[in-house]
């Protein structure tokens, strides 16, 4: 059941920070708080690079399945490559989710401190320039990805570059998602209700219906529907934790479409906006008040939360 009209998530404009920085952490923040969801327009992030990286995706998951298997690292936690079809499995969940993945993480120089953490990059033979453009789309990403959070810094109260040592070398990713057409009786749903592990996702392609979030209020799942080139942005479990539920993370899913579109493909590109792995997710001091005690007192390291999720969505093995 879809909630009515009257609750939407609200578009904002990213070209507002320059001029208002406050306002528009308000906005962002407020937004946030009552949904976990944020539609975000004038992202800065180039359309022309924007549709080369939708053309290369297409042309990525048309590959015989043979050659993208062979660009799937098994036991890897899908770090890096290619998942194949009917892999990951929301948490608690019956049946796995109908869709297909490639994972792009950061370029880090030979000998990085974080090398043991974040697997190096696989990169397909075909299709041609590939690398450059995934490499330049994930620029793009962090440098929104480093607005938002500075505008999320200012809702809190903290320093408006209070995030970007946190996530300067963030073990961030960005998935290259296919949902393949799929039978009118298909079992499963393209993604599973579930939220997101990360601090914010920042999500392009969801112009095709299907994203719901599950409104906290009412209890209903509401339909995401944002203008043509918008970015949805999402509230991860770590920012949640972080904030002490001040911004909370929200059950979201992917449902199957209507029968006339089950024979098209559907294909999204969330960038997970991850902090170093050596961030301490700690409560935040200012999140925590006699009527929200803290909820976490034992901090956690980011890499250490985000092993102990990737078992409970099956991309890891125990």
């Amino acid at each position: 059941m879809l909630d009515t009209p009257s609750a939407q998530v609200p578009t904002l404009s990213l070209a507002d920070q320059a001029r208002d920085p406050q306002g528009f952490a308000a906005a962002l923040g407020g937004s946030f708080e009552r949904f976990g969801f944020a539609i975000v327009a004038d992202h800065g992030v180039p359309q022309d690079l924007i549709d080369r990286a939708w053309n290369e995706t297409q042309q990525l998951f048309a590959l015989p399945e043979e050659e993208k298997r062979g660009y799937h690292v098994p036991g890897a936690g899908g770090a890096r490559g290619y998942t194949p079809f009917k892999t990951e499995i929301a948490k608690d969940a019956k049946h796995v989710d109908l869709k297909e993945f490639w994972h792009v993480g950061r370029e880090l120089p030979v000998g990085h401190r974080f090398a043991g953490e974040m697997a190096a990059n696989i990169w397909p033979e075909r299709p041609a320039g590939f690398k450059d453009t995934f490499v330049e789309l994930f620029s793009a990403f962090d440098t929104a990805g480093d607005k938002l959070l500075s505008a999320i810094a200012l809702h809190l109260g903290l320093d408006a570059k209070w995030f970007d040592p946190a996530v300067r070398d963030g073990n961030s990713v960005l998935r290259l998602l296919h949902y393949p057409p799929i039978p009118v009786d298909a079992e499963g749903v393209r993604a599973g209700a579930h939220e997101d592990i990360n601090l914010i996702t920042l999500l392009l392609g969801a112009e095709e219906a299907g994203l719901e979030l599950l409104d906290r209020q009412s209890g209903r799942w509401l339909a995401i529907k944002p203008p043509e080139g918008a970015m949805v942005v999402n509230v991860g479990d770590m920012l949640q934790r972080l904030t002490n539920h001040v911004l909370p993370s929200t059950t979201h899913r992917v449902i199957n479409p209507p029968p006339e579109r089950r024979g098209h493909s559907r294909y999204s590109m969330p960038f997970f906006l991850h902090p170093a792995p050596d961030f301490l997710i700690q409560t935040l001091p200012q999140t925590i008040t006699p009527e929200n005690p803290d909820r976490y007192p034992e901090p956690i390291s980011a890499q250490d939360y985000l092993m102990q999720r990737l078992v409970e969505i099956g991309l890891i093995k125990k």
